[in-house]
């Protein structure tokens, strides 16, 4: 550890032990396995000026913005977040900040997409998109997909809508299985908000759900015109 964090540490053992500062060095510095700091070093770190103290709003920001995010963030995406803000500042004092103040990303399993491609089961629709996942209104243009999860080691299958325009979430259903009956109830919540879809495109990738009669039939019917990504191509789907 660098001198100030060493200092620190002191400072914390002398609250909770209430010992004096020359025998908690004393003991440190007697111990060759930990690192070293004489007393005058000690007073030096622990009374010099805080160079950070016109960084506190920024800090006070940084802060927020790990627990805006259930402590996930490291600092490179605190970094992103905060340039994407409008703040000038360099990724290194991000860092040295988020390091400074105990700050350190959770590690967590990433998800893993759930393929539900199992050959042609229907009518496999054209690709009405073409990459074009922007709509300058809502309700231009939809997307869905299946997302499989690891939770407490069960398996748990998210089926949103999302908006081209506004990037909503138009309905969406959590369930246990990846069957038909997640996707039919996603599609009525979703027509229950929006009864009037004429002219929308609702793109997908080429899951047998997809392509099963009775959900074709209900986009069909509403007016929709429904598109799927061609096969094996990831960078054809909208999410």
């Amino acid at each position: 550890p660098r001198k100030e964090e060493l200092a620190r540490a002191i400072t914390e053992l002398r609250q909770e032990l209430r010992l004096s500062v020359k025998y908690i060095i004393d003991v440190i510095n007697a111990n060759p396995g930990l690192p070293h700091i004489s007393r005058s070093n000690y007073y030096y770190q622990t009374h010099k000026p805080d160079k950070d103290s016109g960084n506190q709003k920024l800090m006070d920001r940084i802060k927020e913005i790990y627990h805006e995010h259930s402590q996930r963030y490291g600092y490179q995406r605190i970094y992103g977040q905060l340039r994407r803000e409008g703040y000038e500042i360099n990724h290194k004092k991000v860092q040295r900040l988020t390091q400074k103040m105990g700050l350190f990303g959770i590690s967590i399993r990433k998800r893993r997409k759930y393929s539900s491609y199992y050959g042609v089961q229907g009518k496999i629709k054209p690709d009405l998109i073409k990459r074009n996942f922007y709509a300058i209104i809502p309700n231009r243009h939809w997307f869905t997909d299946v997302t499989e999860f690891h939770l407490k080691d069960q398996k748990l299958y998210l089926s949103p809508i999302i908006d081209g325009c506004t990037q909503e979430i138009i309905s969406y259903n959590i369930s246990r299985h990846p069957d038909l009956k997640q996707v039919m109830t996603m599609l009525d919540d979703a027509f229950e908000k929006h009864p009037a879809l004429n002219g929308l495109i609702f793109h997908s990738d080429r899951g047998w759900q997809y392509q099963h009669q009775a959900y074709q039939a209900a986009l069909a019917n509403r007016g929709i015109d429904q598109s799927m990504s061609r096969l094996g191509n990831s960078l054809d789907d909208g999410l």
